[in-house]
């Protein structure tokens, strides 16, 4: 029975992923600066598709390119081989820029419109020329209408105390631009005995989105792999929101045998949760982790049986009384679903699990062995948790104590 639920769920996860992935609204960035500060190595380590592969773009005009990729809601427009020399060149550039800008935010068309625009700076130039201050100045005065974020990139931070002299410069010109980040997009090997590793892709993540408009955030968190935090804080508000939406549900008590109302809930939440971390999963491996919550844990997301012994988990739950699921506990089983979701999907790009091993039988024991903790920790009658600690997804203790559960088997 299980694997019949399991499977059925699954199917409707995977359409549901479907359905909202279409739905995205499309992120537009745009990029500027001089000829080999290294754009294209920032925006391949910046987001989860390498989209700015040297070759295939599309013309905007005649020096602004479009970069996409098909089925991925990110569109990069670049300056490929732009040199700040020559009034009439930055004159040219400059009105071309201010033509595309004005373009989108006239369309009234979110999509048409650009979001964010990155300048970059090679911080081994040890120098922000006049000329580039210049260009950003009059860039600015173009931009008073749509009102663009502006982020100065220094790339190619190698040395970090050059690297934030050189901030310091930039910002003590109060040109208005948003922020001035440092980054090392990839690491940087010295010899064979000394590599710098890369840094600054996290915060350069945390301050765009910050900066860009609602309606693209979602879409935003879901494309850049930059910033775990951004998806973990992401996916957290949509378990909140699905575990308020069950809590409601079961304001009127649920009787056990149609506890697959809360079903909609949970598929919507799961499917929420897998686009913000931007991963494509087979069938398969969703149906092995909904195996792990419904068939070893004993729980439902499918919803048919909820086993007394597993509510026993929940504090201040107890048993089943008459028979039927309260609000409080049909949030706490939705949010520790969630909230044990997020800590798979932090896991896996963490590279800790590899999608491959949820099939197997330790998977999906680990897999409930993860759910089972989460049920156990205290919660509101909300499904919130009491104590902020327990929303901690960086160090994964409940998928090292899975893991480790799951090793016991062998």
């Amino acid at each position: 029975m299980a694997g019949f639920y399991s499977a059925n769920v699954a199917d409707g996860i995977k359409e549901a992923i479907a359905k909202e992935k279409k739905d995205m609204k499309v992120f537009n960035v745009m990029l500027l600066g001089k000829t080999g500060v290294g754009k294209s190595t920032l925006i391949n380590n910046l987001f989860s598709e390498r989209i700015a592969q040297t070759g295939i773009g599309k013309p905007v005009t005649q020096d602004i390119r479009l970069y996409k990729k098909e089925g991925f809601p990110l569109q990069v427009y670049d300056t490929p081989g732009f040199e700040l020399g020559g009034d009439n060149a930055l004159g040219k550039l400059l009105d071309e820029i201010g033509d595309e800008i004005r373009r989108g935010y006239k369309s009234f068309d979110i999509e048409q419109s650009i979001h964010c625009i990155l300048y970059c700076v090679s911080a081994t130039s040890h120098r922000f020329e006049d000329v580039e201050e210049n260009f950003i100045r009059k860039f600015l005065d173009l931009n008073k209408d749509s009102q663009i974020p502006v982020i100065v990139v220094l790339t190619q931070s190698i040395s970090k105390k050059d690297a934030e002299e050189l901030k310091k410069h930039i910002d003590s010109l109060n040109m208005g631009i948003t922020q001035v980040v440092p980054v090392l997009a990839e690491d940087y090997e010295i010899d064979e005995n000394t590599v710098i590793k890369a840094h600054g892709l996290d915060k350069l993540a945390d301050f765009i989105y910050e900066v860009i408009p609602e309606a693209v955030k979602n879409t935003y968190v879901a494309v850049q792999k930059a910033s775990i935090s951004l998806k973990v804080k992401r996916s957290q508000a949509i378990v909140i929101a699905a575990a308020a939406a069950a809590a409601a549900t079961g304001a009127v008590p649920i009787p056990v045998a149609d506890s697959f109302v809360l079903v909609p809930e949970q598929i919507a939440m799961i499917a929420s949760i897998t686009n913000v971390f931007g991963l494509s999963l087979e069938k398969s491996t969703i149906a092995a982790i909904v195996s792990g919550t419904l068939g070893t844990a004993g729980t439902t997301i499918a919803g048919k049986t909820v086993v007394s012994g597993i509510l026993k988990l929940i504090p201040g739950a107890g048993s089943v009384v008459g028979g039927a699921i309260s609000g409080s506990v049909a949030a706490a089983l939705t949010a520790a679903l969630g909230e044990a979701y997020i800590a798979l999907m932090v896991s896996i790009l963490k590279g800790t699990i590899k999608i491959g091993d949820l099939s197997t039988e330790k998977g999906r024991k680990m897999i409930a062995d993860l759910f089972k903790n989460k049920l156990k920790l205290k919660r509101d009658n909300k499904g919130k948790l009491l104590d902020e600690k327990d929303n901690d997804f960086g160090e994964n203790k409940d998928i090292k104590e899975g893991q480790r559960n799951g090793n016991k088997e062998d």
